[in-house]
């Protein structure tokens, strides 16, 4: 039986200014190893979906479990196993980057030597080494969203939860934060990640899930579902899919 990354049964979030449901009986398995895409235009539910497994917000029915562990009973063991890289800079902008990773690093655990061991060889991997001393706020957009990837992963989280990673980035930027993403992978990182980007989607992920308006519409391999309906990529699926889904 293969072991699950996360695991999440029959999840719902209705907010109380709206009428409707921004979550809808959200069902799905990520195994231990994958890479999971949740593919949604903005509005589908993606970063409520997020924040619900981060622990953000809470949901208004149904489970979940992350690395076997259950939420909410066991939400402070789940802390140290996951990474987390929301779609928003999470960094401060008045210090430097080795000083956001060193206040970032610090929050799960790691101190001294260890943590700017580790800071110095994630920063030389995404090519900002150099510019370690500088303050945030003289940073390009890419480089910021290289150093709110690394902020998640110092402390080599079981599972890392990526919020539109690439938004907005120079291709530079793109390039190097996907190949980290599969290196992290290739050494037993689960991932769960958001995006609207469906070549990237369909090259970077193992499995994934389209969601529209709350729903989940269908699941499995880019290649299952490219061929299931006859379609040329990913795209022309998620295309499909979600103006059927508008028009119901």
């Amino acid at each position: 039986m293969t072991e699950k990354a996360i695991h999440i049964s029959h999840l719902y979030k209705k907010y109380r200014s709206s009428e409707d449901f921004a979550l809808k009986d959200i069902s799905f398995s990520v195994e231990k190893g994958d890479i999971f895409g949740i593919l949604g235009t903005n509005g589908a539910g993606k970063t409520t979906l997020m924040s619900i497994l981060m622990g953000s917000i809470k949901p208004t029915s149904g489970d979940f479990s992350i690395s076997n562990l259950s939420f909410p009973r066991q939400s402070k063991e789940i802390f140290h196993k996951i990474g987390v890289v929301p779609q928003e800079y999470a960094l401060y902008p008045t210090l430097t980057a080795r000083e956001n990773l060193s206040y970032f690093g610090s929050l799960y655990g790691l101190r001294g030597k260890n943590l700017q061991q580790k800071i110095t060889q994630a920063l030389d991997r995404v090519t900002l080494l150099e510019v370690a001393d500088k303050k945030i706020k003289h940073f390009s957009g890419g480089m910021k969203r290289r150093i709110n990837l690394i902020a998640g992963i110092l402390h080599t989280p079981e599972v890392l939860f990526l919020d539109e990673p690439t938004v907005g980035v120079d291709v530079m930027s793109k390039n190097i934060i996907i190949e980290y993403l599969k290196e992290l992978n290739s050494q037993g990182m689960s991932v769960l990640y958001t995006s609207h980007h469906m070549q990237e989607a369909q090259d970077f992920c193992d499995k994934v899930a389209i969601l529209s308006q709350g729903v989940i519409l269908c699941q499995d391999t880019p290649e299952a579902l490219i061929k299931q309906h006859q379609a040329q990529n990913l795209e022309e699926v998620f295309i499909q899919l979600t103006t059927q889904h508008s028009i119901l």
